[in-house]
This record gives structure tokens, sequence and C-alpha cells, in this order.
């Protein structure tokens, strides 16, 4: 029986790595769509859940992409709406990498602290795009106080209102839109990330350097300049400053690892939905 994988993609273009990734992890066939909605949805997934008799089913899977990941949660809500009873297929959703890429660095940042953060203060810089509000998920979900930063408070307030209805996880919020005062934002943090957009500094390195409390530090960016300056991209763990650093491709390689994993997952049984707290666990049990 083959292993079928339908990749729906909330961009007009499916993306390419998405697919690629999806061979890797076990796909024998991909087939991507682009431009899709809840409200086009259905169809595609009645073609996914009526065809294969129930001990078939496992065979058959969906991939929810994009570049948005508020279209994707959409998306993924629309697509779990149409199944019932055991005619339903698993699903994963990784809207712009966000849980793969988020579920690495925080799974590479855990193993360097220890295996715990609970209690610790931690600071996404930039949080509320995908990969941020995902590492939010996944450090509130492991006991650490977060905090996202964003340029305005009603923009930072209102993905944490998000995450508390989505997960059910408490996060702060704090305007921080220059290097000053999101300088001062880390002050008493143990952990910091910087999620923000590509080609932009987030903080100086004389900012974390001299910040007596901060420990931890990942970059989900891999464009120059990096979002935390002073640090390296392949950084992998590396102590600079009295501080253990990741770079993206630092922890880009256990990003591709658990998103090829996930999809391997995916065929294993029929009823699985990978979003961020699956996504997380897989990545915990690779590192």
């Amino acid at each position: 029986m083959k292993k079928l994988l339908f990749q729906l993609d909330t961009d007009a273009i499916p993306s390419v790595f998405d697919t690629v990734v999806a061979y890797d992890g076990g796909a024998d066939h991909v087939t991507a769509y682009g431009g899709i909605t809840p409200e086009n949805v259905g169809a595609l997934v009645d073609g996914a859940i009526f065809t294969r008799a129930p001990k078939d089913k496992k065979h058959t899977a969906l991939f929810v992409g994009g570049s948005n990941l508020p279209a994707g949660e959409a998306l993924l809500k629309a697509v779990r709406k149409k199944f019932f009873s055991n005619f339903r297929v698993s699903v994963m959703l990784d809207s712009n990498g966000s849980n793969t890429t988020a579920a690495a660095a925080v799974a590479c940042v855990i193993k360097s602290a220890g295996g715990s953060v609970a209690g610790k203060r931690a600071v996404i810089l930039a949080g509320t795009g995908p990969v941020g509000q995902r590492a939010a998920v996944m450090l509130a979900k492991e006991g650490a106080v977060v905090t996202i930063t964003s340029r305005t408070l009603d923009n930072a307030q209102k993905v944490a209102d998000h995450l508390k209805t989505a997960f059910d996880i408490e996060v702060s919020a704090i305007a921080a839109p220059d290097l000053d005062t999101r300088a001062k934002a880390c002050e008493g943090a143990l952990i910091v990330f910087a999620t923000g957009a590509a080609s932009s500094v987030l903080l100086r390195e004389a900012d974390w350097k001299g910040n007596p409390t901060i420990e931890l530090m990942a970059d989900a960016n891999a464009t120059p300049p990096l979002g935390l300056e002073g640090i390296d991209m392949m950084d992998k763990g590396v102590a600079r400053h009295g501080k253990i650093c990741w770079g993206a491709i630092g922890f880009g390689a256990v990003k591709l690892a658990v998103h090829r994993a996930c999809i391997a997952q995916l065929f294993e049984a029929p009823d699985q939905v990978l979003d961020a707290e699956a996504v997380y666990a897989k990545a915990k049990s690779m590192v």
C-alpha cells in the first residue's frame, strides 16, 4: 500500500521545501495543492477519508503548510471538522516551518539547560511571528515564565491572548520597538530567543554580553546580520561570553530531522494530529 501525502498549502504556490522533506520522511507520493482555504478544503479531505478501508487509512496523511500561521491554524481546524468516527487520517501543521523550527530550537536549549527551565524567565524577541509563537507555547509548557516582545504592545498582547485561548498558557507582552527597549526587556531573563524578520538585529552584543542573568540564547535567523549580534548562525551550543549560544544552522539539522520523523509518524496510525505539542515531544525525544 503506497504512503500518500496530500500537502495543503495556504499560499498560492505550494512549498517545494515541504515537498522534498515529505519524500525524505518516507512518503511514496506527495500531491501538493496551493491556495487552500477552509472554504475549499472539504472535497480534498473527503477524498482522503472516504477511499481506503479503515485498516489502510494510516497510509494516507495530510500536511498543512504555507507561510501564514493563522491561516494554517484555521485550515487545520476546518480539516479536523470533516473527520468523524473512523473516517479520518493523520494530519500535521507546520506553517512556515514554525512547529519544527521552534521545537528544534527549544529542545536544544532545554538540553543545554540540563533538562529543565521551570520557573526561569524566557524572553522571545519579536515573538509574535510563527516561530516565536510556537516557541512561547513550548517554553511555557516546560514551566518557563515567558515574555514576548513586539514593536507595539497591542500586537504583543493580541498574540498573548491568542496563545491563552488556543493553548491555555500565560505569556506576558512587552512593547520593545528598538534596541534599548529590547535590552531592557531581557533584564532578569535566563533564556533569550530571537525570532524576528531576516536581517534585523534585535539585541546588541554589548547588551547580552553584559547581562548577568542570561545563560542560554537561540537565534532563528540565518540571514546576516543575525538577530543576536555577536553569535554565529553555525553555533551549536557554543559558549560566548559565558552564554550558551545556538544559531539557526546550529539547530537546523535537528529541525530537518524532526520534520522527517514527524512525516514518518503520520503513517503509523490514522488518528494523529501533529501540532506544536506533538512536534515538540518528537523533538525532545531526538536530542
